[in-house]
């Protein structure tokens, strides 16, 4: 059995557009790789939406909600996402 490890993401501070950043290696996460946890993009974890980081030495999977939380509106950030 695979055991998939995941990060929880973090809202950079001082930004004046929302940034979320990879809470393994702290790059900002792409908007483009935000995705919500759902049809057939679902994955095996509690978490509403996902982040792949593409930093070329990550690659983690990050939950995004605790962070996303902390944004006025959040589905704006993610509506751009996707």
């Amino acid at each position: 059995m695979t055991e998939h490890t995941h990060y929880n993401a973090i809202l950079a501070e001082g930004s004046a557009v929302p940034n979320l950043l990879c809470g393994h290696c702290r790059s900002i996460l792409s908007r483009a790789r935000m995705f919500r946890n759902e049809g057939e993009n679902q994955q095996d974890i509690q978490c509403r939406v996902l982040a792949l980081c593409s930093a070329d030495d990550c690659g983690a999977v990050n939950c995004c909600d605790d962070a996303m939380a902390e944004i006025e509106n959040p589905d704006r950030l993610l509506d751009l996402a996707c």
